[in-house]
């Protein structure tokens, strides 16, 4: 079949009837093509067998259990046929995601009927026999699944929760300047808070050097109990919003027609021809933005075009079922109780004849050639896309020698408190070496708190600077030009960075601590996702999602009540270790290691926690090698006769955590040197696991030698002790764990240490008692000096009553 390309249209909108008498033949095989893809999806969720209704249908026939949803089915199947024409029409480079998986029924429909179902599931032939293995196997535990995720070819939104299709694929284009994305989402997703922050992100784009986004809204008019809003809205209201968020807005079906039931067939018609027209137009005007910005005549406020289009729930599907509801108001799908309701099963029946598929497939079920034709060749095809399988995309991140940006200390001493520094200052000049040599490939997504963050100053800078200075007031123009993407939405941020990174580049997302428990279930869904595509032989791997989680709770910030929620470990460590590491490295050297090693790794979720404090430096770019290699280490300087035989084992795991670890060796040594400590530090958190599945899993032998097998072990943590537990569930003799850490107790910074009793006072208190059973000289002087470190907490504490509302630092409680 030869494809004619639409003349460019003039400012008039060209009528569905002129589309519908130049272009009939190519309409015709659209719906043609819809029609086969409608009825595929319909028979995936209800057939088990008679696939091609070759006998009147039968109890017998139907799946004892239904799932899957249609509500969404006839609106992707119509848009995914139209694009396909819009690909050979211009011969582009084009992708579909949709929203939440409700109409992974199309979505199948349509890979199985471009082949590219059958590249990675040699069985999906387009036959009998592979139309069988296709509806038979939809919905199967062992087979193809009924959401979004990694199984699926040309997947890179999981689907799992509504609202952030929008922002992936807008990190999808992201310096991807040739590859258009294509978002289909219903009314009722738009109306979720992670969709509305969404459709600002074009803002963020430079459309010189970065793809396009093309939104598609589908209106199907219903929720189950009740009307969506924008469904409920009139065009004229839905002109004056979208116009409002920047965009051209084009509404594909008339809302009269749409409302008239009686002019359903005629509607379907002319939406046909207005979304064949209307898409044609939208990608005129996106070439138009992009060629005015690679020509250095960048408009300052580009309208991006998008497009709202009608189309019912029971589109093509049960029109009426008496006292039934219907498809309009059915979520899921309607008739639910076929095998035991004759009258749905009659209406299932008819429903599926109305396809009239005895004109869709030829005699040994193979589809129609000229259906066939209607399906782009080779990479064209939007579900084998390079760029949704990182095949041949994802290249290693040229990262700089970790020890050109060694922090230098004293290797033989194990007090540096003369030589503090913030950790996060000093990685900003190995961040920005990263992003200066991965500028195509490399981007940092931060929910605007890199200033608090003490980041800001190092890496605010301007990497585009080719098309001249920006000017104070031009915040369209200087948004563009960032490599850091500042958007106060977590939500945004982390749609975005899925996006980036599933189509074969690198991130990095930082934010406080605290405020990433609002992404949880992002995060959990990602990692479930990179889970799965690790079983799928063909998905290329990505890199990693790394995190830089900016730590306070252990300070007084702009609040005497500062965010202290350490509670995201607990969230993110219900995900398998391969999956998800969590790394708390204790000074700026092994942070500078760890963000390397993080940018390095692929299909996995890299949390690193650190603060902004300043503090001491403990180890050598060398001796940090060593340390992150094991992901926990015994420091033999700051240890008693370098470990050997200890009374208690003194474990600190995490920066503040390990300064009063440190402190409270440092003083023991001093004052009571016939008390032996060994003293740990914990860098890569799973290591504690017994059951954990990765290189650095310390298995029972090599836990003892690192604990002891019967000494007394005091851990100083950072996060909340219900960690500490999990992890060390079934380690022998758990007794002998003393746990330190946040409570969680909503107090002032200042005085966290003090009542969660992690300061080194309290440490040296724990150390005397449970070394004194172990060690008659210690023994000897336990009661006095217990009751010494008693009174010095004691004065502590009251000291920092009276200091409320100071800024101290847990350095200066010496």
């Amino acid at each position: 079949m030869r494809f004619s390309i639409l003349p460019n249209p003039a400012d008039s909108e060209i009528s569905s009837k002129q589309v519908r008498a130049a272009h009939r033949a190519e309409l015709d095989a659209i719906a043609r093509y819809c029609r086969l893809t409608g009825y595929i999806a319909a028979a995936q969720i209800y057939l088990k067998d008679n696939f091609l209704l070759q006998e009147p249908l039968k109890t017998e026939h139907i799946k004892d259990c239904l799932l899957g949803h249609w509500d969404t089915c006839s609106g992707i199947n119509l848009i995914y046929a139209h694009l396909n024409c819009l690909i050979q029409h211009h011969d582009i480079s084009l992708v579909l995601i949709a929203g939440a998986g409700h109409g992974i029924p199309a979505m199948l429909a349509n890979l199985y009927l471009e082949r590219t179902l059958q590249g990675v599931y040699p069985e999906l032939t387009l036959d009998a026999n592979g139309l069988e293995n296709l509806i038979r196997g939809f919905s199967c535990s062992c087979s193809l699944p009924n959401q979004g995720c990694a199984g699926i070819p040309g997947a890179i939104h999981a689907g799992e929760e509504l609202g952030y299709a929008l922002a992936v694929a807008f990190g999808a284009v992201m310096d991807n300047p040739d590859l258009i994305v294509a978002c289909v989402m219903s009314d009722g997703e738009a109306e979720t808070g992670a969709t509305a922050t969404a459709w600002d992100s074009y803002r963020l784009l430079d459309p010189a050097k970065s793809g396009a986004v093309l939104p598609i809204l589908t209106l199907n008019g219903d929720k189950p109990s009740t009307s969506a809003i924008y469904g409920a809205m009139s065009d004229v209201e839905l002109q004056q919003r979208f116009t409002g968020y920047g965009y051209q807005v084009r509404i594909v079906g008339s809302q009269k027609n749409h409302a008239d039931k009686d002019s359903a067939a005629q509607n379907a018609i002319n939406l046909d021809a207005d979304l064949y027209e209307s898409l044609d137009w939208a990608y005129r005007e996106i070439c138009k933005i992009q060629q005015a910005a690679r020509s250095e005549q960048l408009i300052a406020s580009p309208k991006f075009p998008l497009l709202i289009v009608r189309s019912s729930k029971d589109w093509t599907g049960i029109q009426a079922m008496g006292e039934i509801q219907t498809f309009n108001r059915a979520h899921p799908m309607s008739a639910k109780d076929v095998k035991t309701n004759p009258q749905q099963l009659q209406l299932l029946q008819d429903w599926l004849r109305s396809y009239k598929i005895e004109e869709l497939f030829d005699q040994q079920g193979r589809p129609i050639q000229e259906i066939l034709n209607l399906c782009p060749k080779e990479e064209q095809r939007m579900g084998c896309h390079a760029h949704t399988s990182s095949e041949g995309v994802y290249k290693s991140l040229d990262l700089p020698n970790i020890f050109d940006f060694e922090s230098p200390i004293k290797a033989t001493s194990y007090s540096h408190e003369e030589e503090q520094f913030s950790n996060i200052e000093k990685i900003e000049k190995y961040i920005k070496t990263v992003i200066d040599q991965n500028l195509q490939t490399f981007r940092i997504f931060c929910p605007d708190e890199s200033e608090s963050s003490t980041l800001s100053a190092g890496l605010e800078i301007n990497l585009c600077s080719d098309q001249g200075a920006i000017q104070p007031d031009d915040l369209q123009v200087s948004l563009r030009k960032e490599r850091i993407l500042k958007f106060l939405s977590q939500h945004t941020c982390q749609g975005w960075l899925q996006g980036y990174l599933l189509t074969g580049r690198y991130g990095l997302f930082i934010s406080h601590e605290a405020s990433l428990n609002s992404i949880v279930n992002l995060i959990n869904q990602h990692a479930r996702f990179l889970n799965l595509s690790k079983t799928v032989p063909w998905r290329s791997p990505v890199a990693s999602l790394n995190y830089l989680a900016i730590s306070t709770p252990w300070q007084q910030e702009y609040s005497d009540f500062s965010p202290q929620n350490s509670s995201f470990i607990n969230a993110v460590l219900t995900q398998k270790s391969e999956i998800v590491r969590v790394y708390l490295p204790p000074d700026t050297n092994c942070l500078i290691a760890t963000i390397a090693h993080c940018l390095s790794t692929t299909d996995q979720v890299n949390l690193i926690i650190a603060s902004p404090d300043s503090m001491p430096q403990w180890l050598t770019m060398a001796e940090v090698i060593a340390h992150c290699r094991t992901g926990a280490s015994i420091w033999l300087g700051a240890s008693t006769d370098e470990g050997i035989n200890p009374d208690v084992v003194l474990v600190g795991i995490g920066d503040h955590s390990t300064v009063e670890v440190m402190a409270a060796a440092h003083i023991l040594r001093d004052e009571m040197p016939e008390l032996r400590v060994r003293v740990v530090n914990v860098t890569d958190l799973r290591v504690l696991e017994e059951d954990a599945e990765n290189s650095q899993h310390l298995d029972k032998e090599m836990f003892e030698e690192l604990f002891t097998c019967d000494r007394p072990v005091i851990i100083n943590f950072h996060g909340s002790l219900a960690v500490l537990k999990q992890l060390l569930f079934g380690r022998p003799k758990p007794d002998r764990f003393q746990l330190n850490g946040n409570q969680g107790d909503v107090i002032p910074s200042f005085a966290q240490n003090l009542r969660h009793g992690t300061s080194r006072f309290h440490l040296i208190i724990q150390v005397i008692k449970l070394a004194a059973p172990h060690n008659p000289t210690v023994a000897a002087r336990a009661s006095e000096r217990v009751h010494y470190y008693k009174h010095v907490l004691a004065e502590r504490y009251r000291s920092s009553q009276k200091s409320e509302g100071d800024r101290a630092s847990p350095n200066e409680w010496m």
